[in-house]
């Protein structure tokens, strides 16, 4: 029998409640899952308090734009109907906002950027290696210092 993480059954279980409500069938079908497996999970999910379910990061997108021309109390009771507590939605909506308004990670850097790091890099390795040869230089020294001083040291008290 497989066993699948705690993170891969909410996962599969919350794709199947609200607000994306896929169907069970097209869920074990994508994930090559039984549909009773999936549906036992689903039962164990929903016999668990509501803050203890897991939103993919669509469903919780689409709850902010569902929620957002909501009024504060059509919202509680959206939230109530949920399962989720209204901060949770308002930290989703900022976090989306903060990834809407930085999409800086998502644009590659220009070429003239790229070039400058290539040449930071280079000069950097250079240093590296340099600083690896002066170290392995000093090590063999230490060595041979600690090899005369030894010889040396047998010789005086012969």
């Amino acid at each position: 029998m497989a066993r699948y993480s705690v993170e891969f059954k909410q996962k599969a279980v919350a794709r199947l409640l609200p607000p994306e409500s896929a169907k069970v069938s097209d869920v074990a079908r994508e994930l090559g899952l039984a549909v009773s497996t999936l549906e036992r999970w689903r039962d164990n999910s929903q016999s668990m308090p509501a803050r203890g379910r897991a939103w993919t990061a669509a469903a919780r997108l689409e709850a902010v734009i569902t929620t957002a021309a909501l009024d504060e109390a059509a919202k509680n009771g959206w939230c109530r109907e949920h399962g989720i507590y209204p901060s949770d939605l308002e930290q989703w909506r900022e976090s989306a906002t903060m990834a809407l308004a930085n999409p800086s990670g998502a644009k590659a850097s220009p070429p003239v950027d790229a070039k400058a790091d290539r040449k930071r890099i280079k000069h950097l390795e250079r240093e590296l290696g340099r600083k690896d040869k002066a170290l392995a230089e000093t090590a063999a020294l230490l060595v041979l210092s600690k090899k005369i001083g030894a010889i040396f040291n047998k010789a005086e008290d012969e």
